[in-house]
């Protein structure tokens, strides 16, 4: 599986995090705002980054980017559950047990779908039947991720970044499957632009998206395709395979594939936070 980009939830509080050597790196001032309740919690951290520098744990801290409000990926000081428990003793607080207790479960989660891949599937779709996704749907979604995970782990093997690199190579795909950029799709179906498009694209269009990355994970591997420029290649390639798959079902049916049906309705419904779809792909 792809080693995204995620969230969690702490008392409310989005705590943002990334899969980094075999282990999850934390937000270091998403985890301050939950400890602290401050409403400056980065320059609270700074003080106690230099604290921490004093009683030699900072070389713990890694900055790793990480996606921020406005949705552009920047550095933010991130650290281990280990360097993250000796942090929670330097700042006074009551939620300090809670979160010690709350940082052992969702570390736990991740290592048991390592272990059993299917938790992580099953949990896909207890999160979208609550949103009363029908079941085809759901099935089709799901396939739909694992093609996806199988391409980025390709790209980021083969040498290509993630941030740009990556939403540029998933637009060349997505382009030259239905001839319209990620994008103008999400204006077509009247989405917000952050909206992750493949949670209101149909089960044909996911189903078309899935024939366009599978095809360029062949491409990449049977040419073993090194470096972003060749990826591109691929993926145009891939992109315009799917794209003549499309026109032929089109011809088929007498309408277009691209639908300008979404979800918004179900997606209204609040609910817990489940990471993993939170990652934005387009440019």
């Amino acid at each position: 599986m792809a080693q995204g980009k995620e969230l969690s939830l702490f008392n409310g509080i989005t705590i943002r995090r990334i899969w980094h050597k075999g282990e999850w790196y934390y937000s270091i001032v998403d985890i301050v705002a939950a400890l602290t309740q401050n409403e400056k919690p980065s320059i609270y951290w700074s003080k106690v980054k230099k604290r921490a520098r004093a009683e030699g744990f900072a070389e713990g801290i890694e900055p790793l980017k990480l996606k921020s409000a406005d949705g552009k990926l920047r550095e933010t000081d991130t650290a281990n559950r280990e360097t993250i428990l000796r942090l929670i003793q330097s700042v006074p607080s009551p939620n300090a047990e809670p979160f010690r207790i709350w940082l052992a479960q969702v570390g736990e989660e991740r290592f048991q779908e390592i272990e059993d891949p299917s938790l992580m599937l099953e949990r896909m779709r207890q999160h979208y039947r609550k949103l009363n996704y029908p079941e085809e749907w759901i099935e089709q979604r799901i396939r739909n991720d694992i093609v996806r995970n199988d391409l980025t782990d390709e790209w980021r093997e083969r040498g290509a970044k993630e941030g740009v690199q990556f939403a540029v190579l998933t637009n060349e795909i997505h382009e030259g499957t239905f001839e319209v950029s990620i994008q103008a799709h999400k204006t077509y179906k009247l989405l917000p632009s952050k909206t992750n498009l493949r949670d209101h694209m149909t089960v044909l269009e996911l189903a078309l998206l899935s024939l366009g990355e599978a095809t360029a994970i062949t491409l990449h591997q049977d040419r073993d395709t090194q470096g972003f420029e060749g990826l591109k290649k691929d993926s145009r390639e891939a992109g315009t395979a799917a794209g003549r798959a499309r026109k032929e079902i089109e011809q088929s049916v007498g309408h277009p594939v691209v639908s300008n049906q979404n979800f918004l309705k179900q997606q209204r419904r609040p609910l817990g936070q489940l990471s993993m779809f939170e990652e934005e792909e387009d440019v």
